[in-house]
C-alpha cells in the first residue's frame, strides 16, 4: 500500500492493451510520464484482426522508436482491387504518396505489431502493465480517479486493488465500460449484415496484394498478408446461422472459387462478426477519456479502425502530458474531442460508403454500379482520383491548438489565406497549411545524412523556418517560452547553404539541409515559411517571419499554456 492507502498511484490509468492503449502508452512513456496499463484479458490477443497499417501510423511508431522490430511483420504498398462477379477489375487503388515519409497503405499482422508495441514499454521506468486486471468501478475526486480493478491472486476469490490516477483513458473497444460511465451516446449504424473471417497460413494463393469481390452471389474480400498469412471475408446471408457458417464443410465450400483444395488449407481462426459505424457524443468528461473503438467504431472497408485510434493516442498523447507538467490548463484536454471527431466521423461515413459499394446483391443495382465504374474509369483524371486514394479524407483541424494564420486569432483555422498581403496574393496554394500534417522528406543535417525530418528536429514542439534564423525572430520573454515548452529551433535551407546556416545560426538552432528539394517545393507553393509544429507533427500556425511573435502568443492561448511552468519538455523525453 501507498502512504495514502492505494496500491497504486499513477499519472494515468491505460485501461485495454489493444493497439490504442499500447501506443497511448509507450507515448507517455516516452514524454517521461508515469502510466499504468491494465488489461482484463490474460496476455494480448494473438489472433488477426486488422490487416492495414497507414503511413500517419507509421510516423507514430517511428515517433516512439519502433520501426525496426515493426516493419518485418509488414507489407509496403498493399494494393487493393475492387473485382466484379465476373472477376473484372473495376477499380484499382494503388496509391504511391510518401509524403509523411512512409507507403501510404501497408498490409500487416496485427497480433505482431501490437507485441512490438507490448515489447517497447520495457523501456520506461515509468510504466508498468498487469494482465488480468479488470476495472469493476471508477470515481472521481477533486483532482483524481479512484479505480477498484479486481484481479485474481491465486486465493480462488477476486481480489480488489485501489489504483489513483490523475487521468482515466479507456482504450478496451467498442463495449468500452469507460464510455458507459461516461453517461454518453454511441450513435450510429450497425447493419444487420454479418461476415465470416477465415485466416489461414501458408497462403495458398501467394498474391501480396487485396482483392474485394463485389460479387453479387456472396461478396468476399481476399487479403495477403505478412508471413504468408491470408484472409478471406464473406457476407453471410439472414438465413445463415453463425453455427453453420463456422462448420468446415460449409467454409471449404465457401473457398471452392479461390483454391483448389480447401481442406488443405491450415486456418488459424474462424469468426462472425458484424460491422458498426458508431461515435461516442463526447470523447471526454472530467477526468475519464475515451479512445479508439471505445470512441468510434468503423467497418473495416478502409482499414481505419486500428489506424483511427493510433491518431487518437498521438493527439491526446502530448495533450495529457502537457497538462501533467503544468505547462497548460484541463481546456487543452478538450481539444482532443475538437480535433479528432471531425475525422473519425468521415473515416466512418466512408467506411460505410464503400461497404454500400461492395455488399448489393440485387442484379440490378450491380448492373449499374458496374457499368458507372467501367464508365468512370475512362477519365484518367477520376480513375487517379480512386488508384492514388486521394478520396480518403486526411485529418484538418479547424478548432483546437490552431491559429488563424489571416487573424491569427487563437482556436480556430480556416482552411483558405485570405490575407491581401503581395506575398500571399501571388502564391500557387492559397489553400493554409494550419491544422494539417507537416510532410516528411529526408533530409541532410550536420550529424546525419539521408534521415527522415523528424529524426532529424526531434520529438516535441518544434519552430520551424525556411532560409531564415527561426530563434532571430522572438525576444528572449518570447524565447524563454519557447524553451519552457520545450520546443526545438529548426533551420530549413537548400543542401548547398547548409554549412553557412550552420556557421550562422549557432549551436542552439538545429540546420536542416533538404536534401531532395521538397521542402523547398512545399514552401515555393505557401507563403507561410515559419511553422509551429505540434507533438504529433500538426501544424499549429504558420505565417510570414515578422509575424511570428504574435503567432506564438495565439499558440499559447490556444493550448491555455500556464506562465511561470519552469521544467523544459525535453528533459522528459525518455526513450532507449
Amino acid at each position: 500500500m501507498t502512504s495514502n492507502n492505494f496500491d497504486i498511484e499513477t499519472d494515468v490509468l491505460v485501461v485495454g492493451a489493444g493497439p490504442v492503449g499500447l501506443m497511448l502508452t509507450n507515448l507517455l512513456g516516452m514524454y517521461g510520464q508515469d502510466v499504468t496499463l491494465v488489461e482484463q484479458l490474460p496476455e494480448l490477443i494473438d489472433y488477426p484482426r486488422g490487416v492495414g497499417i497507414d503511413d500517419e501510423s507509421l510516423r507514430s511508431v517511428q515517433t516512439i522508436g519502433l520501426t525496426d522490430t515493426v516493419l518485418p511483420h509488414t507489407t509496403a504498398q498493399h494494393i487493393m482491387r475492387l473485382v466484379n462477379g465476373r472477376g473484372k477489375v473495376i477499380m484499382t487503388n494503388e496509391p504511391k504518396a510518401d509524403e509523411f515519409g512512409w507507403p501510404r497503405k501497408s498490409g500487416f499482422v496485427q497480433p505482431l505489431v501490437d507485441r512490438a508495441l507490448f515489447d517497447g514499454l520495457d523501456r520506461f521506468a515509468s510504466v508498468s502493465a498487469h494482465f488480468g486486471h479488470t476495472v469493476v468501478d471508477a470515481t472521481e475526486t477533486a483532482d483524481a480517479v479512484i479505480a477498484t480493478v479486481e484481479y485474481d491472486d491465486g486465493s480462488g476469490t477476486p481480489a480488489l486493488k485501489r489504483i489513483k490516477a490523475k487521468y482515466l483513458v479507456g482504450c478496451e473497444g467498442g463495449k468500452s465500460p469507460t464510455r458507459k460511465r461516461l453517461g454518453t451516446s454511441f450513435e450510429g449504424q450497425s447493419p444487420s449484415t454479418r461476415w465470416l473471417v477465415v485466416d489461414v497460413e501458408n497462403d495458398p494463393l501467394g498474391t501480396p496484394n487485396v482483392f474485394l469481390g463485389a460479387d453479387p452471389k456472396r461478396p468476399y474480400v481476399s487479403i495477403g498478408l505478412a508471413h504468408a498469412i491470408r484472409r478471406w471475408e464473406f457476407m453471410i446471408f439472414d438465413h445463415e446461422t453463425d453455427e453453420q457458417v463456422t462448420d468446415k464443410k460449409f467454409i471449404h465450400k465457401l473457398l471452392e472459387d479461390h483454391v483448389t483444395n480447401p481442406a488443405g488449407l491450415e486456418v488459424i481462426r474462424e469468426r462472425v462478426f458484424t460491422h458498426h459505424g458508431r461515435i461516442a457524443g463526447t470523447f471526454r468528461k472530467g477526468r475519464q477519456i475515451v479512445a479508439g473503438d471505445a470512441a468510434h467504431l468503423m467497418p473495416v472497408w478502409m482499414g481505419q479502425g486500428w489506424n483511427s485510434g493510433v491518431r487518437d493516442a498521438t493527439n491526446l498523447a502530448w495533450k495529457l502530458a502537457t497538462v501533467l507538467r503544468g505547462q497548460a490548463g484541463e481546456e487543452l484536454l478538450d481539444t482532443y474531442d475538437q480535433e479528432r471527431r471531425d475525422h473519425a466521423k468521415a473515416m466512418i461515413d466512408l467506411s460505410l460508403t464503400l461497404g454500400a459499394v461492395i455488399k448489393p446483391t440485387n442484379p440490378v443495382v450491380v448492373g449499374a454500379r458496374d457499368a458507372a465504374a467501367a464508365a468512370l474509369n475512362l477519365f484518367p483524371q477520376v480513375k487517379s482520383y480512386f488508384s492514388e486514394m486521394r478520396f480518403k479524407p486526411m485529418p484538418r483541424y479547424t478548432k483546437g491548438v490552431v491559429v488563424d494564420p489571416t487573424s491569427a486569432a487563437p482556436g480556430t483555422a480556416r482552411a483558405r489565406l485570405t490575407s491581401k498581403l503581395i506575398p500571399v496574393l501571388t502564391a500557387n496554394n492559397h489553400n493554409s497549411a494550419v491544422g494539417v500534417q507537416f510532410i516528411q522528406p529526408r533530409v541532410n543535417t550536420k550529424n546525419a545524412q539521408g534521415i527522415r525530418l523528424d529524426d532529424a528536429i526531434g520529438k516535441w514542439w518544434t519552430v520551424l523556418a525556411w532560409g531564415n534564423d527561426p530563434k532571430g525572430m522572438f525576444s528572449s520573454e518570447e524565447v524563454a517560452r519557447l524553451e519552457t515548452l520545450g520546443a526545438t529551433f529548426v533551420a530549413v535551407v537548400p543542401e548547398t547553404q547548409r554549412n553557412w546556416a550552420e556557421e550562422r545560426y549557432g549551436r542552439d538552432v538545429i540546420v536542416v539541409g533538404d536534401a531532395e528539394g521538397r521542402l523547398k517545393r512545399w514552401f515555393d507553393d505557401r507563403p507561410t515559411p515559419v511553422l509551429f509544429i505540434r507533438p504529433d507533427r500538426f501544424v499549429a500556425g504558420a505565417c510570414l517571419a515578422q509575424d511570428a511573435p504574435r503567432t506564438l502568443s495565439a499558440i499559447l492561448t490556444a493550448m491555455s499554456f500556464k506562465e511561470g511552468a519552469s521544467h523544459d519538455a525535453r528533459t522528459r523525453l525518455h526513450v532507449a
